[in-house]
């Protein structure tokens, strides 16, 4: 069993992109600029976007954080996007989810111009990566082909499973292996909790991927042997015995399954450290686009 460690696999990322900010700021460029939108002060989000703008800082990127109230009303957020679209000092604008109930997810999904969409979850990102023409990949999905990319792992010819389908992992993570791609070409089925034979299918994974949200849920006996894990679950649960009062859990019960397969990501410390380096270089992408440039002026 091999564990698929994000830090390396980020690292990897994050040098080559602190290289890349030099070589523009040596053609007296300005770095790329990311933007982060709060909403309140959820602890998880909290964390989440500190995550985000510490590591902008560490390779060079330019980051705002902009914080609302959670009585924000939607129409002062969506004033404030549309700014953030106008500014040519911008790339990239991202709104750290969930919002508060009162404010539309899809409203504030859909006011960022799809340029500017480094979460890649606007519907004209979303139609191209569907259609297989370039686009801004959710970070999450994006991620997890980058640390398949970086440990060797190819899903030609494999069968994926994937638990969930959600527009933030399941589907796009579903597009993206089954894509005609040098990392896609497998086969791949979508579980999700009205499929009555999930653990059958699951048994049959080459590949699998569990995105649901619900601790420990994928079991020893849901996994075939030699099978790749991809855990995208995170979620805090209660442990009085832990120092902060809980533990972060993924989909899968570690302990019992990684014994039978080949590679398997550990919760925290794998998908989510690759969710922000994608991010990182969508902005980039974001970034080059908007400056009419090409990865060639690395090379020059």
């Amino acid at each position: 069993m091999i564990l698929l460690e994000g830090k390396p696999a980020a690292a990897a990322i994050k040098a080559g992109l602190q290289k890349q900010v030099s070589v523009l700021t040596q053609k007296n460029m300005r770095a790329p600029h990311l933007v982060a939108i709060l909403i309140g002060n959820n602890g998880a989000s909290e964390t989440y976007v500190a995550s985000k703008i510490k590591n902008c800082e560490e390779i060079g990127f330019i980051s705002s954080l902009i914080r609302f109230e959670t009585s924000v009303p939607e129409d002062v957020l969506l004033q404030k996007l549309e700014e953030l679209n106008n500014d040519d000092t911008v790339d990239g604008i991202l709104v750290q989810l969930p919002l508060p109930k009162h404010i539309s997810e899809e409203k504030v999904i859909n006011a960022i111009t799809p340029g500017k969409d480094v979460d890649g979850f606007h519907p004209v990102n979303l139609g191209k990566l569907a259609q297989g023409t370039p686009t801004f990949i959710p970070a999450t999905p994006y991620g997890i082909i980058l640390l398949m990319q970086h440990f060797g792992i190819s899903a030609k010819g494999k069968h994926a499973v994937v638990i969930g389908r959600s527009n933030i992992v399941g589907r796009p993570v579903s597009i993206l292996l089954s894509s005609n791609q040098p990392y896609g070409n497998a086969t791949v089925t979508i579980c999700h909790s009205h499929t009555p034979i999930l653990k059958e299918l699951s048994l049959q994974a080459d590949i699998l991927v569990a995105a649901l949200g619900k601790p420990g849920f994928v079991k020893a006996d849901m996994v075939k042997e030699g099978a790749v894990v991809i855990d995208v679950g995170i979620t805090r649960v209660e442990d009085p015995s832990a120092k902060k009062g809980f533990r972060i859990k993924g989909d899968v019960s570690f302990d019992e399954v990684a014994a039978k397969t080949s590679y398997i990501t550990p919760v925290p410390g794998g998908v989510g450290l690759m969710t922000i380096a994608a991010l990182l270089k969508n902005t980039m992408t974001a970034y080059l686009k908007r400056h009419g440039l090409s990865e060639s002026i690395f090379s020059e």
